[in-house]
């Protein structure tokens, strides 16, 4: 009898914890001195020493993933109350609506079609680049997930667009505040500059993505049996009742919703940009929008409650992931390893030829992302030791936060540490390997593009 190997991903992250645990008692400890400014804990570079090794046992193990669920408990709570919000606006009909007018649409005018994806993808990707969109993306997949479906593409599409858009934003920008804005900041550079070789990189960058995206979508719309969803793909399409399209009909409470999520949605830009949202302040907001959604859409109390906790127990299995993978950072920090491999991996690029050191850097960033996968807490860990290495082995500090970007962005579309990449496929219920064995070609194609950016900002002394 023939058995199937299916890798589980809950898992696969355990396994890694405790590997990571087992490192704390053969790495030796050691940390950097620290400080702590506008809210901040920045690393103080070259005060790297050994301190006493804290080995994670059995009992930190079993305890990470608690301590991991209480690090990310925002992010957590925001999911839920994603999964709980949209499912209040499918109760009312308007998800259903818009999908099925959108699908009319499209089926009328052909030729719309092939702009759905590069114009979707360039505004998610102008959410990253300018004000560091990425967990408000979350928002944006329950509803592009069936939206693609409708037009033939797939599960994979549909998070791709606003995910991979405002991610490959968030690696390439050009403003984002929380990797530009921090790191030009630390290296004493003024606020955003070097805009101008940093607009060339993120529209290459963007257009390489999206063009990645469209050439699996037009694969999957000529052989759907392709899509690593296909299984899947084909229950979702049978719930959404696609197979006569007739003109919808918007009731009146459908168009005052749509209003009440689009209002909502420019409030939330407003709030990141100009007062400093943050993930608790975004839930809220969603939130709030739910509720006014429901009574807009005359749902009962008990609807809307019903609503509120089917959605929250759809994403579950998400929070559970997320705090298996943030637990493997809990245990890096509390055997105090983490600071041992920066400052293995800074004492080696010192020795590199100026260009091949900021190579090593985007490689270093990319490998330190899998334990700090976050743009503003890898910025003030790693960039107060990078800066001063930039400047000791002659390459301009814009340079190394080029570098920088690079290697913290990319790698985060892949690494099962990730908490909103976990998010965004969890929500999809695309399994983490195959979602990983797809990204993989576009890794390694931003990969050569990321090395290859960086040889003209070298040689202009950039």
């Amino acid at each position: 009898m023939k058995n199937n190997f299916s890798l589980n991903i809950y898992g696969l992250i355990f396994s890694i914890l405790i590997l990571v645990a087992a490192l704390t008692y053969i790495l030796p400890a050691g940390q950097y001195d620290t400080f702590e400014k506008d809210g901040r804990t920045y690393t103080v570079a070259g005060s790297y020493h050994a301190v006493s090794s804290n080995p994670q046992g059995l009992s930190a193990v079993l305890t990470a993933p608690a301590k991991g669920f209480e690090k990310c408990a925002d992010i957590i709570v925001f999911i839920f109350i994603t999964g709980a919000v949209f499912t209040i606006l499918e109760k009312t009909g308007t998800v259903n609506a818009f999908i099925v007018g959108t699908s009319y649409l499209f089926s009328r005018r052909e030729k719309l079609k092939k702009f759905f994806i590069p114009v979707s993808m360039l505004l998610f990707s102008l959410g990253g680049a300018v004000f560091g969109m990425e967990e408000e993306t979350l928002i944006f997949i329950p509803l592009f997930i069936p939206l693609a479906l409708s037009l033939g593409y797939d599960s994979v599409v549909g998070v791709s667009i606003p995910f991979l858009g405002a991610w490959v934003g968030f690696g390439s920008a050009f403003m984002n505040p929380f990797t530009v804005g921090i790191s030009q900041g630390i290296a004493q550079l003024p606020l955003y500059s070097g805009m101008g070789y940093r607009l060339i990189v993120w529209g290459i960058c963007t257009a390489v993505v999206i063009g990645f995206v469209m050439w699996y979508g037009e694969k999957i719309r000529k052989n759907p049996s392709k899509s690593i969803t296909y299984h899947a793909d084909r229950k979702r399409l049978e719930n959404l009742k696609l197979d006569s399209l007739t003109k919808p009909e918007f009731k009146t409470s459908h168009w005052m919703i749509a209003f009440l999520f689009a209002a909502g949605m420019l409030f939330l830009v407003y709030g990141v940009a100009k007062l400093g949202w943050y993930i608790i302040e975004i839930s809220g907001l969603f939130l709030g929008i739910g509720i006014v959604c429901a009574l807009v859409g005359r749902l009962r109390l008990q609807q809307t409650t019903d609503a509120i906790i089917d959605g929250a127990r759809s994403m579950v299995s998400v929070a559970v992931m997320l705090a298996l993978a943030r637990g493997i950072v809990v245990i890096a920090g509390d055997g105090r390893i983490l600071d041992t491999v920066l400052f293995a991996i800074t004492k080696s690029i010192g020795g590199f030829h100026p260009l091949l050191a900021a190579e090593g850097m985007f490689w270093a960033h990319s490998f330190i992302n899998f334990f700090v996968a976050s743009g503003s807490g890898q910025a003030v860990l790693t960039m107060p030791v990078m800066i001063p290495l930039s400047d000791l082995i002659g390459i301009n500090p814009q340079l190394s936060i080029l570098a920088y970007q690079f290697g913290e962005g990319w790698s985060n579309a892949i690494i099962p540490t990730a908490p909103v990449t976990m998010a965004a496929i969890g929500i999809a219920k695309i399994p983490w390997i195959e979602w990983a064995k797809w990204n993989l070609p576009l890794q390694i194609i931003l990969a050569v593009l990321s090395m290859l950016l960086l040889i003209p900002a070298y040689l202009m002394n950039w």
